[in-house]
């Protein structure tokens, strides 16, 4: 399995780790099905992606409806005839001490970064099951390797959506259904991630440590097409991707 010619289904398309990835696989020959909730920067995006001579193309999609999510999946198959890859990439960062008791905030976290990965999951695995190929890709953290103090239940997300991600690749290779798995763990990549932080000592340290060690999702991206690229007989299942000055 190549990168070139694969439908591939992003969520949280519309900046940083899901644009990025969006634009390095249409160049590099990927023809790309782009979701998020902002429109505005969704067709700036699939603009530019055509105008570089590469296949885009986008639906608003609000990750926690299942309907949404299986709406794009659908716009896949409807316009490009299949679809190949789901990057189950869309996610929040709201961290801040339990203690705080933020719990509209650690619902927002469970709705997008848990449910709504398993609604892309849900969404696919008719598809991928029948046509027994597919390749699911889960933007996870180093937060769910690892425990951080005010990232509780960022964390508690992230771990789940590693060993949801394991199940599924564990199910698949019984089953026979040949479906690739890869969880990705990001350290600190300059996303808007952290602009969304409401607590204000949080989100003081984490401007800091992000200003001192962060890199660019290009980074993220390129782990992408990486995991993509093999045939279908290798699964990339792990990476993990952290900046240089990342201790």
């Amino acid at each position: 399995m190549t990168v070139k010619n694969k439908i591939v289904v992003i969520t949280g398309a519309s900046s940083g780790i899901g644009e990025a990835t969006a634009e390095l696989l249409a160049k590099n020959g990927a023809r790309v099905v782009l979701g998020a909730r902002r429109e505005a920067k969704l067709q700036a995006l699939v603009d530019q992606i055509k105008a570089d001579g590469g296949e885009a193309i986008y639906r608003v999609t609000d990750v926690t409806k299942m309907a949404d999510v299986k709406a794009l999946v659908e716009l896949a198959k409807d316009h490009f005839g299949g679809i190949d890859v789901i990057f189950n990439n869309a996610g929040v960062m709201l961290t801040s001490p339990l203690s705080e008791l933020k719990t509209d905030e650690w619902d927002q976290m469970v709705d997008i970064n848990l449910k709504g990965v398993l609604n892309g999951v849900a969404a696919v695995l008719p598809t991928f099951t029948a046509q027994k190929h597919g390749h699911v890709i889960t933007t996870s953290s180093v937060a769910g390797l690892n425990p951080y103090l005010g990232a509780g239940v960022y964390g508690a997300t992230k771990f789940a959506v590693r060993d949801m991600m394991e199940i599924l690749r564990m199910e698949s290779a019984q089953e026979g259904t040949n479906i690739r798995t890869t969880s990705l763990y990001p350290g600190a990549i300059n996303t808007e991630l952290v602009d969304h932080i409401t607590d204000q000592n949080a989100k003081a340290g984490m401007d800091q440590f992000y200003d001192q060690v962060g890199i660019s999702p290009d980074a993220v991206a390129r782990a992408v097409n990486f995991a993509i690229d093999p045939p279908d007989d290798v699964e990339m299942h792990d990476l993990t991707i952290y900046p240089t000055k990342q201790g």
